[in-house]
């Protein structure tokens, strides 16, 4: 009898996280869901991203992985800066801090970008709507490796005709 009483206890115990990790109701998996499920589209999930962030990673010497990309195609109509930006600060929870915001008047191009500190890596979240194409992209980079790549190319401004002397 005792053993009864357990099943279902242990059956519950194991129920309520799986549902929990289903709902997918946080981070990326979870600011997907809720523009699918407020602008009724569907996000295309770029296949084999776990292998392109291991690539990613190893071109930028650890500067850049753990990549996560969703598109949304055919996105109709203007969206809602203000609730946009909403819906990406509560998905993504406590810890994220917005640094970029901008809309265009009509509200056909925006972007969102968010930053989060992993240690001596920071995680980047990015929304960019560009017309009818709406992209999510999570990344996480090391800025100091980062830095060090970006320092092997070397800026050379171009001089203004002002700078030369010019002859007759």
């Amino acid at each position: 009898m005792r053993r009864l009483f357990i099943v279902p206890i242990v059956f519950a115990a194991l129920l309520v996280p799986v549902a929990v990790l289903a709902s997918g109701s946080g981070g990326f998996d979870g600011v997907v869901s809720s523009i699918e499920s407020r602008y009724h589209v569907q996000a295309t999930r770029i296949p084999f991203m776990g292998l392109v962030s291991a690539i990613a990673r190893t071109a930028t010497q650890n500067g850049v992985g753990n990549m996560h990309v969703a598109e949304f195609e055919n996105f109709a109509g203007p969206m809602d800066g203000d609730e946009l930006n909403r819906m990406v600060e509560q998905k993504l929870g406590a810890g994220w801090e917005r640094i970029i915001r901008e809309t265009s008047r009509r509200g056909n191009e925006q972007t969102l970008i968010f930053v989060h500190p992993e240690g001596n890596r920071m995680g980047m979240f990015i929304v960019n709507l560009d017309g009818h194409e709406l992209d999510v992209v999570q990344l996480s980079v090391n800025p100091d490796q980062l830095n060090k790549q970006l320092g092997n190319y070397e800026h050379h401004p171009r001089e203004s005709a002002t700078d030369e002397s010019i002859s007759d």
